[in-house]
């Protein structure tokens, strides 16, 4: 019955959007039912700058031993919840677009739905901020980034600004004191102003920010730095600003040399970018499935693919370490995910796995699992943005098949 439903769900929206044009302009193309077609095709709403890859590395392949029908029926009880589910089912009711799995390395699951095709990409949100923190990581452990140094000392464009006397590591961890809501359900959250200014498809009116730099400058302190976690999507762009800064070159750039044109992946990426031609560091990748995977794999092997080392060991180091998880129990993710912490703009579990992973609304996902040798990277278009509505399935769900995969 819940697969019927999801079904008949799935074939109106698909009905709704016939005969309808999606804008950039009045953000209809962000809502869904629309999103299950953007989110693959970015590119035709926005303009974007490119990740290429580099195609005189060869594309670097995978194994495969396929356990499809094992994974499909492995049962699970959601978070709260008394009856079970099966991943399958987990899969419908996320909005899954596009799913792999790895395990020792090679691909043993591997679906796609909907919009998304293995030569596809799709917009992977605030995953891309975990891609941000780990340049800014490298750039730390070259010795070029010091983070006990403030904001303003690289980025004095930002020193009257809510940011100018926070440091670097507690931009890189979020742990900022400034007034700024992540809230989707709030039309009055700041949010909406960032995105708005950052949206090059409009005429922003005089006197109102001009993409994403300019609005870093209207950010107000509200409170003392270091004491809380705040999940805030402009501490990603201004890491995104001050890794440009250090690094001589914009974000995309630096993902393109450093890891991108690296690793012998299949597609291009891309970001999103401002009216400035400003990729966006807090959201604005998009990526193939399996390039994904290759960027999982190659952090659950330390930095290593294929024979190279593409990042030091000690950024991985740092990043599975977890960092202080005083500022997250104290915030309101200390409920929500007791006992994790955040460190370099990734999601840190600490639980007995010692998993971490990147996480992007409306359900994107790389869970990297040390324990169980395993990598999940989930591309979706769930109808609601917060992970908060898909976390008592998504968590759940991947320790099922790492416990599994463990066997």
């Amino acid at each position: 019955m819940k697969r019927l439903t999801l079904l008949i769900a799935s074939f109106m929206s698909a009905f709704s959007l016939f005969g309808q044009e999606p804008s950039a302009r009045d953000g209809s193309f962000f809502t869904f039912p629309a999103l299950r077609y953007s989110v693959c095709h970015m590119r035709q709403y926005l303009p974007t700058t490119n990740v290429p890859r580099d195609n005189a590395v060869k594309v670097t392949s995978f194994r495969y031993k396929l356990d499809m029908d094992n994974i499909d029926r492995l049962t699970f009880v959601p978070t709260g919840q008394t009856e079970p589910i099966t991943w399958r089912e987990s899969l419908d009711l996320n909005y899954a677009d596009g799913v792999v799995i790895l395990h020792r390395g090679r691909i043993v699951y591997e679906r796609y739905f909907d919009n998304l095709t293995p030569e596809g990409v799709h917009a992977v949100m605030s995953v891309t901020k975990s891609f941000t923190g780990t340049l800014a990581a490298v750039l730390v452990a070259e010795g070029k980034l010091d983070p006990t140094k403030l904001v303003s000392y690289y980025l004095p464009e930002l020193a009257s600004s809510g940011f100018g006397d926070a440091t670097v590591r507690e931009v890189m961890d979020m742990t900022t004191a400034i007034r700024y809501s992540e809230d989707y359900t709030d039309p009055n959250a700041e949010i909406w102003a960032f995105s708005a200014a950052g949206n090059p498809m409009v005429d922003h009116p005089a006197g109102t920010p001009q993409g994403y730099h300019d609005y870093l400058r209207t950010v107000r302190k509200d409170g003392t730095h270091g004491e809380r976690f705040g999940y805030r999507t402009v501490n990603a762009d201004v890491l995104g600003w001050i890794v440009e800064r250090v690094g001589g070159a914009s974000v995309a750039e630096q993902l393109q040399s450093r890891i991108w044109g690296r690793m012998g992946m299949e597609q291009d990426a891309y970001y999103q970018v401002d009216a400035q031609g400003v990729p966006f560091a807090g959201g604005g990748l998009n990526a193939a499935l399996r390039d994904l995977a290759r960027f999982g794999q190659m952090m659950l092997q330390d930095g290593r693919w294929h024979g190279r080392q593409i990042l030091p060991s000690e950024v991985i180091e740092d990043i599975r370490f977890g960092g202080n998880k005083a500022p997250f129990a104290a915030s309101e993710y200390g409920t929500k995910l007791p006992g994790w912490s955040y460190r370099n703009m990734w999601w840190i579990s600490n639980n007995a796995d010692g998993a971490y992973m990147a996480r992007g609304v409306h359900g994107q996902a790389i869970y990297v699992d040390p324990a169980a040798d395993m990598v999940i990277v989930r591309l979706a278009s769930n109808p609601q943005a917060s992970n908060t509505h898909n976390d008592y399935l998504s968590l759940p769900a991947y320790q099922a098949v790492a416990d599994y995969l463990k066997k």
